[in-house]
This record gives structure tokens, sequence and C-alpha cells, in this order.
């Protein structure tokens, strides 16, 4: 909860030193970055946890009760919060390794395969509970979320030239 005064304390910091140009370069990453950090755990909160508590009240029965504590609780959202926020930044990863020329859109389409694998082992590793339901619950909005990082790589990823252009320029005789 202390994150965007701490990012505020760096800014703070580091804007003195930045030319103007590095100003407006920065702004927009930051802006996109905080919307998406912000989008992701206000999903997290709306959509994924109420799934999350019903399933795992759904095994409550006269011989099994859950019993939550405050803590755990609190460590749960709080987990969630942090999981999501972190799983809705993958655009801006493709982003900017799109512009370091690192990848681009073509590479990423054909590996789309194996991100899903990775993206459903990261989602596995990020959530904190052992569930395979909020597993998925991370898994399927991280799909989307690279499909939309191959769509920023197509836009802002450097192009690649033609075939016409990489030819020798012919000389008139």
């Amino acid at each position: 909860f202390v994150l965007p005064v701490v990012f505020w304390q760096v800014w703070a910091f580091v804007a003195p030193g930045l030319y103007p140009n590095e100003k407006r370069a920065i702004l927009p990453f930051v802006v996109v970055s905080s919307v998406l950090f912000a989008g992701g755990a206000l999903f997290g909160y709306t959509q994924i946890l109420p799934v999350m508590f019903a399933f795992f009240t759904s095994y409550d029965n006269d011989w099994v009760k859950s019993a939550w504590t405050m803590h755990e609780v609190f460590k749960l959202t709080t987990s969630m919060f942090l999981a999501f926020g972190v799983a809705f930044e993958l655009p801006v990863f493709v982003f900017l390794l799109a512009v370091a020329g690192i990848v681009d859109a073509p590479t990423l389409w054909r590996g789309t395969g194996y991100a899903i694998l990775v993206i459903f082992i990261a989602a596995a590793i990020l959530t904190p509970s052992p569930d395979w339901v909020s597993q998925c619950l991370l898994g399927v909005p991280m799909v989307f979320l690279y499909l939309v990082g191959v769509g920023v790589a197509y836009v802002f990823g450097p192009r690649r030239e033609s075939a016409s252009e990489m030819l020798p320029a012919r000389r008139a005789e």
C-alpha cells in the first residue's frame, strides 16, 4: 500500500537529473504501468477473489468447516493483489522487449503455444494457494495479456525491411 509513495519518492529523486525529452518518454510508460498494475489488482479483487473464496468454502460440510483467520485472509488478498498486478504488467514487459529489438511480433505469435505453457507455470508459482482454480483464474487473463503484448510488439516493434528494400539498387545503364 506504500508503493505509490515509494515510486513518488524515487521519481522526485531521479526527475531533476533527466532531460525534458527523457521525462516525456518516461511519463507514458509510468502512467500505463500504473494503470495496468492497478487494473490487475482491481480485477483480482472484484473478479477472482470471490470465485476463489466460493471455491474454498465449497468444501465445507457437516464435518469440515473453514476456519479462516484475519491474518490468512489478509495475506491471501494482498498476495493476489500483487500477483495480478504483476501479471497485468505483461504487455509493458513485451513492449520493452520489442522496442529493444529482442523480440518481434511474428516470433511471439509463432511461440504462442510455448508462451501459454510458461504462463500457466508462472500462474502456478504466482498464486499463493496450490489449487488449480486460482491458477486458471490467473493464467487465462495472462494469456489474453500476452496476446495484447503481441499486438503491442506489432505496433511498436522495429519494422523489418521488405525484400525489395534489401536488394541493391540497380544502376541505369
